[in-house]
């Protein structure tokens, strides 16, 4: 059975991989698709800004 403190260490690195997930999309849209797919950016920004702040309430 896991103790507490690991459960908490799994928990903030999936809260931490959520955030990292988004954070690659927006650099493949900045390295590779720009120009096509630049309206896209706004909606994941609020979405890393949201997933950054889940990682930094739980810490």
């Amino acid at each position: 059975m896991e103790g507490q403190e690991e459960q908490k260490k799994k928990e903030l690195a999936k809260l931490k991989r959520q955030a990292t997930e988004v954070a690659s999309n927006i650099h493949d849209i900045v390295e590779d698709r720009l120009w096509s797919d630049f309206d896209e950016m706004p909606g994941l920004a609020q979405e890393l800004v949201a997933a950054c702040q889940k990682v930094r309430d739980f810490s």
